[in-house]
Protein backbone atom coordinates (compact mmCIF):
# COMPACT_ATOMS: atom_id res chain seq x y z
CA UNK A 1 0.00 0.00 0.00
CA UNK A 2 1.35 3.19 -1.00
CA UNK A 3 1.76 6.24 1.76
CA UNK A 4 0.36 9.34 1.50
CA UNK A 5 2.94 12.32 1.47
CA UNK A 6 3.86 14.11 4.34
CA UNK A 7 3.95 18.12 3.34
CA UNK A 8 6.01 20.83 5.45
CA UNK A 9 6.59 24.24 5.31
CA UNK A 10 10.07 25.18 5.77
CA UNK A 11 11.60 28.67 4.85
CA UNK A 12 14.71 29.66 3.75
CA UNK A 13 16.13 33.12 5.17
CA UNK A 14 19.52 34.17 3.77
CA UNK A 15 21.10 37.49 3.35
CA UNK A 16 23.16 36.46 0.32
CA UNK A 17 21.33 33.98 -2.75
CA UNK A 18 20.26 31.38 -0.56
CA UNK A 19 21.78 28.59 -2.36
CA UNK A 20 23.56 27.12 0.52
CA UNK A 21 20.36 26.57 2.37
CA UNK A 22 18.65 25.35 -0.24
CA UNK A 23 21.33 22.96 -1.00
CA UNK A 24 21.48 22.30 2.64
CA UNK A 25 17.92 22.07 2.97
CA UNK A 26 17.51 19.57 0.06
CA UNK A 27 19.92 16.94 1.27
CA UNK A 28 18.12 16.59 4.46
CA UNK A 29 14.91 16.23 3.09
CA UNK A 30 16.07 13.73 0.80
CA UNK A 31 16.42 11.56 3.63
CA UNK A 32 13.10 11.44 4.60
CA UNK A 33 10.72 8.90 2.40
CA UNK A 34 7.17 10.71 1.65
CA UNK A 35 7.98 13.87 3.18
CA UNK A 36 8.08 17.16 0.58
CA UNK A 37 9.11 20.30 1.73
CA UNK A 38 6.91 23.84 0.39
CA UNK A 39 9.75 25.98 0.01
CA UNK A 40 9.50 29.68 1.08
CA UNK A 41 12.66 30.96 0.14
CA UNK A 42 13.75 34.77 0.92
CA UNK A 43 17.48 36.07 -0.51
CA UNK A 44 18.91 39.10 0.23
CA UNK A 45 17.42 39.97 3.77
CA UNK A 46 19.21 42.47 5.00
CA UNK A 47 16.67 45.02 6.39
CA UNK A 48 14.24 44.73 9.54
CA UNK A 49 11.37 45.67 6.24
CA UNK A 50 12.73 42.74 4.42
CA UNK A 51 12.52 40.86 7.57
CA UNK A 52 9.09 42.05 8.32
CA UNK A 53 8.08 40.44 5.59
CA UNK A 54 9.66 37.36 6.25
CA UNK A 55 8.11 37.16 9.57
CA UNK A 56 4.16 38.18 8.51
CA UNK A 57 4.98 34.64 6.54
CA UNK A 58 6.00 32.71 8.97
CA UNK A 59 3.31 33.22 11.11
CA UNK A 60 0.82 32.82 7.50
CA UNK A 61 2.05 29.25 7.24
CA UNK A 62 4.44 27.93 10.15
CA UNK A 63 6.85 25.38 9.81
CA UNK A 64 10.70 24.67 9.85
CA UNK A 65 13.25 28.22 9.53
CA UNK A 66 16.69 27.74 8.22
CA UNK A 67 18.83 31.45 7.91
CA UNK A 68 22.12 32.51 7.33
CA UNK A 69 21.76 36.06 8.79
CA UNK A 70 25.48 37.28 9.41
CA UNK A 71 23.79 40.97 11.44
CA UNK A 72 23.08 39.79 14.76
CA UNK A 73 20.26 42.37 15.20
CA UNK A 74 18.77 40.74 12.35
CA UNK A 75 18.85 37.01 13.12
CA UNK A 76 18.09 37.99 16.79
CA UNK A 77 14.88 39.41 15.83
CA UNK A 78 13.89 36.74 13.76
CA UNK A 79 15.03 33.68 16.43
CA UNK A 80 13.00 35.50 19.28
CA UNK A 81 9.81 35.63 16.61
CA UNK A 82 10.76 32.08 15.81
CA UNK A 83 10.07 31.41 19.93
CA UNK A 84 7.15 33.33 20.20
CA UNK A 85 5.64 31.21 17.75
CA UNK A 86 6.92 28.07 18.56
CA UNK A 87 8.32 27.27 15.24
CA UNK A 88 11.76 25.60 15.39
CA UNK A 89 14.68 27.74 13.71
CA UNK A 90 18.27 26.96 12.97
CA UNK A 91 21.24 29.04 12.09
CA UNK A 92 22.85 26.43 10.06
CA UNK A 93 26.20 28.01 9.59
CA UNK A 94 26.60 28.06 13.79
CA UNK A 95 27.64 24.77 13.95
CA UNK A 96 30.24 25.44 11.03
CA UNK A 97 31.64 29.05 12.68
CA UNK A 98 32.21 27.60 16.53
CA UNK A 99 34.43 24.51 14.88
CA UNK A 100 36.31 27.07 12.51
CA UNK A 101 36.95 29.64 15.76
CA UNK A 102 37.96 26.82 17.86
CA UNK A 103 40.58 25.07 15.65
CA UNK A 104 41.37 28.21 13.89
CA UNK A 105 41.77 30.58 17.00
CA UNK A 106 40.56 33.71 14.79
CA UNK A 107 37.46 36.33 14.83
CA UNK A 108 34.77 36.13 12.31
CA UNK A 109 34.75 38.83 9.85
CA UNK A 110 30.82 38.94 9.17
CA UNK A 111 30.86 39.31 5.47
CA UNK A 112 27.92 38.76 4.16
CA UNK A 113 27.67 36.70 1.28
CA UNK A 114 31.70 36.61 1.19
CA UNK A 115 31.49 33.69 -0.92
CA UNK A 116 30.21 34.85 -4.08
CA UNK A 117 33.36 37.78 -4.16
CA UNK A 118 34.81 39.00 -7.72
CA UNK A 119 38.12 37.11 -6.82
CA UNK A 120 40.51 35.38 -9.03
CA UNK A 121 38.22 31.65 -8.28
CA UNK A 122 34.86 33.71 -9.34
CA UNK A 123 36.38 34.24 -12.76
CA UNK A 124 37.93 31.03 -13.01
CA UNK A 125 34.32 29.32 -12.84
CA UNK A 126 33.42 32.22 -15.57
CA UNK A 127 36.34 31.49 -17.82
CA UNK A 128 35.52 27.16 -17.11
CA UNK A 129 31.77 27.96 -17.81
CA UNK A 130 32.22 30.13 -21.40
CA UNK A 131 34.50 27.36 -22.19
CA UNK A 132 32.06 24.68 -21.95
CA UNK A 133 29.00 26.05 -23.36
CA UNK A 134 31.29 26.84 -26.48
CA UNK A 135 32.27 23.27 -26.59
CA UNK A 136 28.72 21.63 -25.78
CA UNK A 137 27.55 18.28 -28.10
CA UNK A 138 31.34 18.93 -30.31
CA UNK A 139 30.28 22.33 -31.08
CA UNK A 140 34.09 23.02 -31.26
CA UNK A 141 36.87 20.37 -32.10
CA UNK A 142 40.04 22.45 -33.08
CA UNK A 143 41.45 23.51 -29.42
CA UNK A 144 40.52 20.64 -26.95
CA UNK A 145 43.59 20.46 -26.09
CA UNK A 146 42.68 23.22 -23.47
CA UNK A 147 39.89 21.65 -21.79
CA UNK A 148 40.78 20.32 -18.52
CA UNK A 149 38.03 16.93 -19.00
CA UNK A 150 36.54 16.14 -22.43
CA UNK A 151 33.39 13.52 -21.61
CA UNK A 152 32.37 11.47 -24.71
CA UNK A 153 28.79 9.79 -24.94
CA UNK A 154 25.77 8.70 -27.04
CA UNK A 155 22.92 10.75 -26.72
CA UNK A 156 20.87 11.25 -23.66
CA UNK A 157 23.65 10.19 -21.33
CA UNK A 158 23.71 13.71 -19.31
CA UNK A 159 27.22 14.82 -20.91
CA UNK A 160 26.01 18.52 -21.50
CA UNK A 161 24.57 19.03 -17.39
CA UNK A 162 27.76 17.10 -16.15
CA UNK A 163 30.19 19.65 -17.63
CA UNK A 164 28.16 22.15 -16.68
CA UNK A 165 28.34 21.14 -12.95
CA UNK A 166 31.82 20.93 -13.75
CA UNK A 167 32.27 24.35 -14.94
CA UNK A 168 30.64 25.78 -12.30
CA UNK A 169 33.33 24.37 -10.07
CA UNK A 170 36.11 25.83 -12.44
CA UNK A 171 36.71 22.88 -14.70
CA UNK A 172 37.14 23.31 -18.60
CA UNK A 173 35.01 20.22 -19.77
CA UNK A 174 33.86 19.59 -23.36
CA UNK A 175 31.41 16.61 -24.33
CA UNK A 176 31.74 14.51 -28.03
CA UNK A 177 28.84 12.83 -28.62
CA UNK A 178 29.50 9.35 -30.28
CA UNK A 179 27.23 9.11 -32.98
CA UNK A 180 26.73 5.54 -35.19
CA UNK A 181 28.76 5.61 -38.37
CA UNK A 182 30.38 8.42 -37.98
CA UNK A 183 34.10 7.78 -36.81
CA UNK A 184 35.75 9.79 -33.76
CA UNK A 185 38.03 12.29 -35.34
CA UNK A 186 41.71 10.70 -35.11
CA UNK A 187 42.89 13.92 -32.88
CA UNK A 188 40.70 13.03 -30.44
CA UNK A 189 42.65 9.72 -29.62
CA UNK A 190 46.15 11.88 -29.44
CA UNK A 191 44.80 14.40 -27.02
CA UNK A 192 47.06 14.47 -23.98
CA UNK A 193 46.41 17.31 -21.54
CA UNK A 194 43.13 16.50 -20.98
CA UNK A 195 41.34 13.78 -18.79
CA UNK A 196 39.10 11.87 -21.45
CA UNK A 197 36.06 9.89 -19.51
CA UNK A 198 33.04 7.80 -21.00
CA UNK A 199 29.72 8.20 -20.16
CA UNK A 200 27.12 4.97 -20.52
CA UNK A 201 23.62 4.19 -19.20
CA UNK A 202 21.77 0.77 -19.71
CA UNK A 203 20.15 0.95 -22.89
CA UNK A 204 16.40 0.76 -21.11
CA UNK A 205 17.06 3.78 -19.58
CA UNK A 206 18.35 5.50 -22.64
CA UNK A 207 15.66 4.32 -24.60
CA UNK A 208 12.81 5.75 -21.66
CA UNK A 209 14.63 9.44 -22.12
CA UNK A 210 14.66 9.35 -25.81
CA UNK A 211 11.15 8.68 -26.09
CA UNK A 212 10.27 11.23 -23.49
CA UNK A 213 12.84 13.83 -25.07
CA UNK A 214 10.39 13.28 -28.79
CA UNK A 215 7.24 13.14 -26.99
CA UNK A 216 8.30 16.79 -25.07
CA UNK A 217 9.65 18.14 -28.30
CA UNK A 218 6.94 17.07 -30.27
CA UNK A 219 9.13 15.90 -32.67
CA UNK A 220 8.17 14.34 -36.15
CA UNK A 221 10.20 12.35 -38.56
CA UNK A 222 12.59 11.17 -35.85
CA UNK A 223 14.41 8.07 -37.50
CA UNK A 224 13.19 5.22 -35.65
CA UNK A 225 16.50 3.79 -34.81
CA UNK A 226 16.77 6.55 -32.51
CA UNK A 227 14.60 4.55 -29.62
CA UNK A 228 15.22 1.15 -31.01
CA UNK A 229 16.16 -0.69 -27.88
CA UNK A 230 18.88 -3.28 -29.85
CA UNK A 231 20.38 0.26 -31.99
CA UNK A 232 21.12 2.16 -28.38
CA UNK A 233 22.57 -1.22 -27.44
CA UNK A 234 24.79 -1.60 -30.41
CA UNK A 235 25.58 2.16 -29.59
CA UNK A 236 26.56 1.33 -25.87
CA UNK A 237 28.76 -1.56 -27.25
CA UNK A 238 30.51 0.69 -29.79
CA UNK A 239 31.42 3.23 -26.81
CA UNK A 240 32.34 0.50 -24.12
CA UNK A 241 34.74 -0.45 -27.03
CA UNK A 242 36.10 2.89 -28.04
CA UNK A 243 36.78 3.69 -24.37
CA UNK A 244 38.65 0.05 -23.64
CA UNK A 245 40.33 0.57 -26.61
CA UNK A 246 42.15 3.78 -26.01
CA UNK A 247 42.41 3.24 -21.80
CA UNK A 248 39.51 5.49 -21.28
CA UNK A 249 37.69 5.30 -17.91
CA UNK A 250 34.20 5.00 -18.33
CA UNK A 251 31.38 5.54 -15.65
CA UNK A 252 27.63 3.85 -16.11
CA UNK A 253 24.90 6.55 -14.95
CA UNK A 254 21.93 4.87 -15.53
CA UNK A 255 21.26 5.38 -11.44
CA UNK A 256 23.51 8.55 -10.55
CA UNK A 257 22.45 11.76 -10.45
CA UNK A 258 24.58 14.49 -12.12
CA UNK A 259 26.41 15.08 -9.11
CA UNK A 260 27.17 11.67 -8.29
CA UNK A 261 28.92 10.94 -11.77
CA UNK A 262 30.44 14.36 -11.42
CA UNK A 263 32.07 13.30 -8.01
CA UNK A 264 32.97 10.47 -9.92
CA UNK A 265 34.99 12.25 -12.38
CA UNK A 266 36.36 14.77 -10.17
CA UNK A 267 37.78 11.67 -8.22
CA UNK A 268 39.23 10.32 -11.54
CA UNK A 269 40.87 13.89 -12.41
CA UNK A 270 42.82 14.19 -9.44
CA UNK A 271 44.48 11.00 -9.51
CA UNK A 272 45.09 12.08 -13.05
CA UNK A 273 46.54 15.24 -12.81
CA UNK A 274 48.58 13.34 -9.68
CA UNK A 275 50.32 10.70 -12.40
CA UNK A 276 50.76 13.16 -15.26
CA UNK A 277 53.85 14.99 -14.63
CA UNK A 278 55.59 11.55 -14.24
CA UNK A 279 54.59 10.91 -17.94
CA UNK A 280 55.81 13.68 -18.91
Amino acid sequence: MRKSRHYFHLHLVSDSTGETLMTVSRAATAQYENVQAIEHVYPLVRAHKQLDRVISEVEAAPGIVLYTLVDEEISGRLEQKCRELGVPFVNILDPVFAVFQSYLNVTQTHRIGGQHELDAEYFKRMEALNYTMMHDDGQIWDDLESADIVLLGISRTSKTPTCIYLANRGIKAANIPLVPQIPLPSHVKELKKPLIVGLVASAERIQQIRKNRILSLNSEGYNESYIDRKEIAREITMARRLCSENNWPLIDVTRRSVEETAAEILTLFKVFQARRPLDE
